[in-house]
């Protein structure tokens, strides 16, 4: 099944945020597009050393559905999709999907998140609901994702079980309502604190299952600097509740 065999949304947008993808890029939007036909993406590039911003660029005069936005800075991943919802704010899209470039968000499931977003006003790809899980992540991996997860569902009190998942599908009415240009976050907490923000506002989220599979190429984001600041976000978020 493909998009174009359903009721889709007027207009959908997939925000793809990058540093070093440039040997994936081509790909993952070949597959996107075979998946979503339909569908706009909005590469948003942080000024990668390896020229995918370049590469986006020439693969643009075939594809009217391929956007890009260059940072001249590397701002991190919460920067980057901040950037990426106001323009598809501006530009009148009615969902906003973020994924990753590296191939561990399937693109051949987004059929079954446009389907879903039909009922909720945010779809979130679970890793910890039954039937979700993770493919060729170590231990260490799996215990601090879980633990990140549970760390903030105490501390905000909504039953959300995979609270730092980034394969997202948001209604413009989520992104109008939480108000982007406060978001302070910045890495895995600025998953936290979309959501948080959202459910804050009465918002209903769906978990769906899916399962997660660690890149195959290029590194992994994750750092010290970004676990640090979700330990310290969940009291500032859940304070700011009760003030």
């Amino acid at each position: 099944m493909t998009v174009s065999s359903i009721q889709e949304p007027k207009r959908t947008i997939i925000l793809i945020p990058t540093y070093n993808e440039r040997d994936n890029i081509a790909q993952l939007l070949c597959r996107i597009h075979q998946a979503a036909p339909l569908v706009d993406v909005l590469i948003l590039d942080d000024n990668s050393p390896d020229q995918t911003a370049a590469l986006v660029k020439s693969l643009q005069t075939e594809r009217p559905w391929l956007h890009l936005q260059e940072n001249p800075n590397k701002a991190g991943i919460g920067r980057a999709y901040i950037r990426g919802m106001q323009y598809a704010l501006v530009h009148g899209y009615d969902w906003i999907i973020q994924m990753d470039a590296d191939f561990s968000h399937p693109p051949e499931f987004l059929p079954q998140m446009l389907i879903e977003a039909t009922q909720a006003d945010i779809v979130l790809a679970s890793r910890y609901v039954p039937y979700g899980g993770t493919e060729n992540w170590p231990l260490w991996r799996q215990f601090l994702s879980r633990a990140g997860s549970l760390y903030a569902r105490s501390w905000l009190g909504y039953p959300i079980f995979d609270f730092t998942g980034g394969f997202k599908c948001f209604h413009r009415r989520v992104l109008s309502a939480i108000h982007l240009d406060k978001i302070q976050s910045n890495g895995y907490s600025f998953q936290i604190e979309t959501t948080y923000r959202a459910l804050k506002q009465g918002f209903k989220v769906k978990e769906i299952p899916f399962v997660f599979v660690e890149r195959a190429s290029g590194e992994s984001k994750m750092s010290k600097k970004i676990i640090l600041e979700a330990l310290w976000l969940c009291p500032q978020l859940r304070f700011e509740k009760t003030k």
